[in-house]
C-alpha cells in the first residue's frame, strides 16, 4: 500500500503538471488579465495550414555572391599591383575564378608574392584563395572554407535585413528562421497574398553613389554603363563607388514642395555627411548618379556644397514606390540577392475548414476506439480509456511546453497516436488474461503480465521512434510537426500504459489480490488461440502471392507511375475560387497570358478550380514569377477571384525532397535492421526487413492504383507505416523468442504456429483500434490528408497480415538454414552464460 500511495503521488504530480501545461490552450480570453503572461503564453501555435497565411523559402544567390567576392579580390590585388608598379591586363572575373594577365615576366614572382600575402589577410587565419600561375596569368580561386564563411556571413546578415524589412511593414508575428546552408524561411500568419512581401524581400536594395563619366569611352575598364530606372536611356558612370549607401541612417517618403511628386528624403550618418560634403565641394558642376540595384534612379548636377548630411531622391515614383524605397533604405541592403524557391499560401477559410475537419474526425475516431475498448474489456477497457485520455492531455502539455506548432499532419499524428497508444494497453490486458488462465491470483497475473509485456512495448515503440526521428531529420515544415507529435505521443503513451494503467489496476484490485482476475474478451479468438492454428501450412502460397503482388506493384511504379505532387516535381499548384467563370473561359484566359502549358480541372464544388503549372527551368526565382503571372491572368477574367491555396516549389527544392525521401527510407530500414539484430538475432532482423520491403512495395502499388498524390505527407505515411509494421512484427517475434528460451528443443514449425496463435488476439485488436482511429479521417478528411490516411489504412491491413503470413514463414526458412549451419537460434542470455561457466571444471 505504501508503494501504491507513493507512486500515486508521483504519477499524480506528473499528470497534474502536464495537464496544467496544456490548460492555457483551453482558457477563455476573459481570464487573460488574471493569470501571468508567462503561463498564458504556454500554448500550441497553429500552423499556417490551420490558421491561414503564407510561407516563403528564400535562397541566397551564392553564385552572384561568390562572383562579387571574386570582384573584391580582383580590386584588392589590382590596387596592390599598381602600388608595386607591376603592369597587368584587365582582370577576367567569373563565379569560378579570377584571371589577371601579367605583362612583364620579370615581375611574375613579385606578383605571386603579393597575391599570396593578400590571400592570408584574415583575422581568423583562414586562407582566402589559392594562387596559381599559368601562361602568364595569375589564377585566383577561392578556397572552400572561405566560400562557406562568405555564404554563412551573407545568410546571417540577410536574416537581419529580412527581419528589419518585415518589421517596417507592420506584419504581426512573422517567423524568420534559417534553413539549410543558404536558405531563409519566412512564415507570415494571416497573409493571404504575399506578392508584395515577395517583391520586397527579393529586392537587394544595394544603393551606391557614382559620378557620371561624361563622354569617356564605355570600353574603358574604369567605366560602366547602366540603364535608367524610369526612362529609356543609359548612363556612363565611373565604376569606382564614390560613397556606399550603408551611410544612410534614415529615409522617408515625402512630396517635393515645387512639383508635388513623391520623393524620398534621406539622412546620412556622421561619416556619410562628412564624405558627402567633401564630394560635393570638390565636384560642383558634375552629375552624381544614385544607383539602386544596377539601375540609375536619378543623376542630378551638383550646384553647391551639400553639407547638411541629407538629400532627396526623385525618379517619377508613385507614392507606393517611394514608400517601399524608403523602407528598403531604412532596413539596409541585402549582401546578395534572395530568390523565392518555395511558396505556400493557405487562405483563412481553408485553414478553418482544416481545423473543423481535424477536430471532427479526431473526436469521432477516438470515440470509436473508446467504444471498442469498452465493448471488448468492460471496466478494464475503461481503465485503458482513462489512460488514453491522460496520454492525450500529457501530449498537449508537452507540445505546449516546447512551444510546438500544430499542423494538419500534426493532427493526423495525434489521431494515429490515439490508435497506437491503445496497442500497449491491449498487449498488457492480453498478457494478464494469459496469466489468469494459468490459475494465478490477480496480483501475480498483473505483475507477470506487465513484466512480460514491458520488453515488447519497449522494442515496438523504439523501432517506431527510429522511423519518426528520421522523418524529423529529413522532413520539413508540417511533416516535421507530424514527426514531433508522433514521437512525443509514443513517449507519453509508454508512461501512461506502463505506469498509470498499472497504478489504476492495482488500486482496483485492493482487497481482492488473491482472487482470480477475469478480463473479458472475444471467446472465439480465445479458443482459436488456445487450440492453435497451423498458420504456416500455406506458407509457400502466402510467400508466392506476396511476391507476385510486390512485383506487380513495382511494375505499376514503373508504368504508369506515381502521381507526384509539386513537392517532388516542382512547379505550381493553385486552388482558385471563381464562381462566374467556366472551365473553358479560364483555359482561354490562361492561354492568352502565355500560360498554355497549365493543366486545369474542376475541384470540389462549382466555381473551384485546380491549376497546375510545370516547373520553370531557368534563372533562380523564375518559378516564383509563375505565381504572379497566373494570379494576374485569373483576376483579369474575374477580379473577385479568391486563391484558397498556393503551392510553388522550385526545381532545386523538389530535387532535395526526392533525395531526402530515398535517404530517409533507406536509413529507416537500416536502423531497424540494426536494432532488431541487436535485440533478437540476425535472421529475425532480416525476416522483418524483407517483410517491410514487401509491405512498402504493395503500398506504393496502392498509391498508383488509387491515384493518391505522392507528396511529403505520403512520405510521412510510408515512414509511419514502417514503424507500425515493425511494431506488429516485434510482438510476434518477442513471443517466438520467449517460447524458444522456454522449449528450444521443440520443432520450429510448431513453435512458430503456437507463437502466432497466442498473439493473434493482440494482433487483431491493435489493428482494429488503429484502423478505427484513422477511418473517419480517411473517409471525410478530404484531399489535404488523403495522402496520409488512405495509405495508412491500407498499410494497417497489409502490415497485420504480413506479420502472420509473410514474416513468420521467412523466419522459418531462415531458422532452418541457420540450424543446418549448426548455429543456435538465439544468443545465450547472461544467466545462461553464467551457468555454462559454472559447469566448466
Amino acid at each position: 500500500m505504501k508503494s501504491l500511495s507513493s507512486r500515486a503521488i508521483v504519477y499524480g504530480l506528473v499528470i497534474v503538471l502536464g495537464l496544467l501545461s496544456a490548460l492555457p490552450n483551453l482558457l477563455p480570453r476573459d481570464l487573460s488579465g488574471r493569470l501571468p503572461d508567462w503561463y498564458l503564453q504556454n500554448t500550441i501555435a497553429l500552423g499556417l495550414d490551420l490558421q491561414g497565411g503564407s510561407h516563403l523559402l528564400l535562397q541566397t544567390d551564392t553564385r552572384q555572391l561568390i562572383t562579387s567576392e571574386y570582384q573584391t579580390v580582383a580590386d584588392e590585388l589590382g590596387d596592390a599591383l599598381r602600388t608595386a608598379g607591376i603592369h597587368y591586363g584587365r582582370p577576367l572575373v567569373s563565379s569560378e575564378r579570377v584571371e589577371i594577365p601579367l605583362r612583364t615576366p620579370e615581375q611574375w614572382p613579385e606578383a605571386i608574392r603579393l597575391a599570396r600575402d593578400l590571400a592570408r589577410e584574415t583575422s581568423d587565419g583562414v586562407r582566402r584563395f589559392d594562387v596559381n600561375q599559368r601562361d602568364g596569368r595569375l589564377i585566383l580561386t577561392l578556397t572552400d572554407t572561405w566560400q562557406e564563411a562568405v555564404t554563412r556571413d551573407a545568410v546571417e546578415r540577410s536574416l537581419e535585413v529580412v527581419r528589419r524589412r518585415l518589421d517596417e511593414t507592420g506584419l504581426v508575428d512573422p517567423s524568420i528562421t534559417r534553413q539549410g546552408s543558404d536558405g531563409i524561411l519566412v512564415q507570415m500568419p494571416g497573409v493571404a497574398d504575399p506578392s508584395e512581401i515577395r517583391t520586397l524581400l527579393g529586392t537587394t536594395a544595394k544603393m551606391t553613389f557614382h559620378w557620371v563619366a561624361g563622354r569617356l569611352s564605355g570600353s574603358d575598364d574604369t567605366i560602366m554603363i547602366l540603364p535608367a530606372a524610369s526612362e529609356d536611356r543609359h548612363y556612363q558612370l565611373e565604376r569606382r563607388v564614390a560613397m556606399e549607401g550603408e551611410h544612410i541612417r534614415d529615409a522617408r517618403m515625402a512630396f517635393n514642395p515645387d512639383t508635388g511628386e513623391p520623393v524620398v528624403n534621406f539622412k546620412l550618418d556622421n561619416e556619410g555627411a562628412r564624405l558627402f560634403g567633401e564630394m560635393t565641394r570638390s565636384n560642383i558642376g558634375h552629375a552624381l548618379a544614385i544607383v539602386l540595384d544596377d539601375e540609375v534612379l536619378t543623376a542630378p548636377v551638383i550646384r553647391s556644397v551639400i553639407g547638411g548630411g541629407s538629400g532627396e531622391i526623385s525618379g517619377a515614383f508613385t507614392t507606393r514606390e517611394a514608400s517601399n524605397l524608403a523602407l528598403l533604405l531604412r532596413a539596409g541592403a541585402l549582401p546578395a540577392p534572395l530568390h523565392v524557391v518555395e511558396e505556400r499560401t493557405v487562405g483563412p477559410d481553408l485553414g478553418s475548414d482544416a481545423i473543423a475537419m481535424g477536430l471532427t474526425t479526431g473526436l469521432l475516431g477516438a470515440a470509436m476506439v473508446i467504444a471498442f475498448m469498452l465493448g471488448l474489456y468492460g471496466r478494464w477497457g475503461a481503465i485503458a480509456c482513462v489512460s488514453l485520455a491522460v496520454n492525450v492531455g500529457l501530449l498537449f502539455g508537452v507540445l505546449s511546453l516546447l512551444g510546438a506548432t500544430l499542423t494538419l499532419p500534426g493532427i493526423a499524428g495525434i489521431i494515429l497516436t490515439v490508435g497506437m497508444a491503445v496497442d500497449a494497453n491491449i498487449l498488457i490486458n492480453e498478457r494478464i488474461r494469459e496469466e489468469s488462465r494459468l490459475g494465478k491470483p490477480a496480483w501475480m497475473a498483473v505483475r507477470e503480465g506487465f513484466g512480460k509485456a514491458y520488453s515488447t512495448i519497449l522494442d515496438s515503440n523504439l523501432t517506431t521512434l527510429i522511423a519518426v526521428s528520421l522523418l524529423f531529420l529529413f522532413g520539413s515544415g508540417p511533416v516535421r510537426g507530424f514527426a514531433v507529435t508522433i514521437g512525443i505521443g509514443l513517449l507519453t503513451s509508454m508512461f501512461t500504459a506502463i505506469s498509470v494503467t498499472r497504478l489504476i489496476m492495482e488500486w482496483r484490485l485492493r482487497g481482492r489480490e488473491r482472487k482470480p482476475l477475469v478480463i473479458s474478451g472475444i471467446a472465439a479468438l480465445d479458443r482459436l488461440g488456445q487450440r492453435g492454428v497451423n498458420f504456416l501450412r500455406g506458407r509457400l502460397v502466402g510467400l508466392a502471392v506476396s511476391a507476385v503482388l510486390s512485383v506487380t506493384a513495382i511494375g505499376l511504379f514503373a508504368y504508369p507511375g506515381l502521381h507526384y505532387g509539386v513537392d517532388f516535381t516542382g512547379g505550381t499548384v493553385v486552388e482558385v475560387k471563381a464562381e462566374s467563370v467556366s472551365v473553358e473561359q479560364l483555359r482561354t484566359t490562361l492561354q492568352s497570358h502565355g500560360l498554355g502549358d497549365a493543366s486545369l480541372q474542376e475541384f470540389g464544388t462549382d466555381g473551384r478550380f485546380l491549376i497546375r503549372l510545370p516547373v520553370e527551368q531557368g534563372e533562380p526565382g523564375s518559378t516564383s514569377a509563375q505565381v504572379t503571372a497566373l494570379k494576374t491572368a485569373v483576376t483579369s477574367a474575374q477580379p473577385e477571384a479568391e486563391f484558397s491555396r498556393v503551392d510553388m516549389v522550385g526545381p532545386k527544392v523538389s530535387g532535395g525532397f526526392s533525395d531526402a525521401t530515398i535517404l530517409a527510407i533507406l536509413l529507416a530500414g537500416t536502423g531497424m535492421l540494426a536494432y532488431l539484430w541487436f535485440r533478437f538475432e540476425s535472421h529475425f532482423a532480416l525476416a522483418a526487413t524483407v517483410t517491410i520491403a514487401l509491405d512498402l512495395t504493395k503500398t506504393i502499388g496502392f498509391f498508383v492504383l488509387a491515384g493518391v498524390e505522392f507528396n511529403l505527407t505520403a512520405v510521412a505515411a510510408l515512414l509511419a507505416l514502417i514503424g507500425y509494421s515493425v511494431n506488429d512484427k516485434v510482438v510476434v517475434f518477442d513471443r517466438i523468442r520467449e517460447n524458444l528460451r522456454k522449449t528450444p528443443e521443440r520443432p520450429m514449425l510448431e513453435l512458430l504456429n503456437e507463437s502466432i496463435s497466442s498473439t493473434l488476439t493482440r494482433t487483431v485488436f491493435t489493428s482494429v483500434t488503429t484502423f478505427l482511429a484513422l477511418l473517419p479521417m480517411g473517409i471525410a478528411g478530404g484531399a489535404a490528408v488523403a495522402s496520409f490516411a488512405l495509405p495508412m489504412l491500407f498499410g494497417i491491413v497489409i502490415g497485420t497480415s504480413s506479420s502472420v503470413f509473410i514474416a513468420s514463414p521467412i523466419l522459418y526458412y531462415l531458422s532452418q538454414r541457420r540450424a543446418r549451419k549448426g548455429l543456435a537460434q538465439l544468443r545465450p542470455t547472461a544467466e545462461e552464460l553464467r551457468r555454462e561457466l559454472e559447469l566448466i571444471p
